[in-house]
């Protein structure tokens, strides 16, 4: 009965054993096949966040189109203000009123004033604001008492102070944020051009999961994989479908299914059957759809049998059937790709070193990823297990915990390398 087995799993993959590569061999294949999106398309201001810009943009009018007062005062002729003081103030007759949003007809002449609020127009002929602190807060004539020697500039913000009309604004390539929406708001647009985000694809696989809401039949389990990896995937920039777990059939029917639906996608992610067993017929699938295999087993705990794949030019993850390891990987590998697909270089996974809060004594002989939380230079391990069937304990982590390959304990108070969640 073991032969029989032995040789059916021998059959199933094609005589071929699992060769491993380090974690960055398969990051660097996968990059080398994944070309950047430049398909582009104008969407409105509102719907922008998160996307990249796919031109340069340059102003079409000064920024501010006039010169403005930075404060609530008076808008005078320095000249008229020159060697006042408390005992000696000038008297000056106020001709009008402006406040932001509005405009002044009337210039400023010697001896008169303009009352003037925070962002409105400097009238024709002024040259400066004096600060109503400093005056007598007069509405038919105001006494000023203190000059603005040298100040004029501080006390009237010039037309063009932020930017002229032809200056580049945004860079072609600039990741859209808050910021960067507001300036575009601030030339008048209402839209903006930028590269189409890619499409994932995720297909879950296994005849032991259903979708919930299913009756849960013995020997079955609810599908998580399907959320979990669409919407951990939707923050780093992709629009597209999880489609549901689809039981374990015959080759040439997954054959079927993958390419059909593999035409919407720029990324297929897929999940389950890529390890030795005899129902991991993934590795068929594969070879019947022509698919070019750039890898199969990776040198990290968990997630080790994931496989990097070409299908008519598009890269394929299959990550482990395990949600955790198809978990780590997902962030390990699917980040890099996206980030490049894309052009979102704040997807780019970010390591930093982090004082451990507690003892940790698993020997691993590959490195090892644990799920954790970092904050303020600690970190701390989740509580309860590491295995890869586990997800309740995920929630709440915020980076995983890198062990180096070998490393027979992390003790309290030791520096390690942390990944960041996406």
């Amino acid at each position: 009965m073991t032969a029989k087995i032995h040789a059916e799993k021998r059959q199933a993959k094609g005589n071929e054993e699992m060769e491993r590569i380090l974690l960055e061999q398969a990051e660097k294949l996968l990059l080398s096949e994944t070309g950047k999106i430049t398909d582009t398309e104008e969407i409105p201001l509102w719907d922008a966040a998160g996307r990249v810009l796919s031109e340069n943009i340059s102003a079409t009018l000064d920024q501010p189109p006039f010169p403005r007062s930075p404060l609530d005062g008076y808008a005078v002729r320095s000249g008229d203000i020159a060697g006042v003081s408390s005992e000696n103030p000038a008297f000056l007759r106020v001709i009008d009123e402006v406040t932001a949003g509005h405009w002044c007809d009337k210039a400023v002449t010697p001896g008169t004033a303009v009352r003037i609020m925070t962002g409105a127009p400097i009238p024709d002929g002024a040259d400066c604001v004096v600060m109503q602190e400093y005056t007598n807060y007069g509405e038919d004539v105001v006494e000023i008492y203190k000059p603005v020697q040298g100040l004029e500039k501080t006390y009237c913000f010039p037309g063009d102070e932020d930017y002229r009309a032809g200056d580049r604004i945004l860079a072609e390539g600039t990741v859209l944020g808050a910021i960067e929406t507001g300036i575009l708001a601030s030339l008048g647009r209402c839209s903006v051009p930028v590269y189409r985000i890619p499409t994932v694809l995720v297909i879950t696989t296994g005849d032991e999961i259903v979708p919930p809401g299913s009756p849960l039949l013995p020997g079955k389990i609810y599908d998580c994989q399907s959320l979990c990896r669409g919407n951990k995937t939707a923050p780093m920039g992709h629009e597209g479908t999880a489609f549901p777990a689809r039981r374990m059939m015959m080759r040439s029917k997954w054959q079927q299914k993958i390419r059909s639906m593999a035409g919407q996608a720029d990324l297929i992610i897929t999940t389950g059957g890529v390890s030795v067993g005899k129902k991991d017929i993934l590795h068929d699938v594969l070879k019947i759809l022509g698919c070019k295999r750039l890898f199969w087993g990776v040198e990290v705990k968990p997630g080790m049998p994931t496989i990097g794949a070409l299908y008519q030019d598009k890269v394929m993850i299959c990550l482990s059937g395990n949600p955790y390891g198809a978990a780590v990987n997902l962030e390990l590998m699917t980040r890099p790709v996206l980030a490049k697909m894309s052009g979102r270089y704040d997807l780019q996974i970010t390591r930093l070193n982090a004082v451990i809060d507690h003892n940790c004594f698993k020997k691993c002989p590959v490195v090892r990823y644990v799920r954790a939380f970092y904050r303020d230079g600690h970190v701390c391990a989740a509580n309860g297990s590491n295995a890869s069937g586990i997800i309740s304990n995920l929630s709440g982590c915020n980076c995983l915990i890198e062990i180096p390959a070998g490393t027979s304990e992390v003790r309290r108070g030791d520096q390690v390398s942390v990944v960041l969640f996406a």
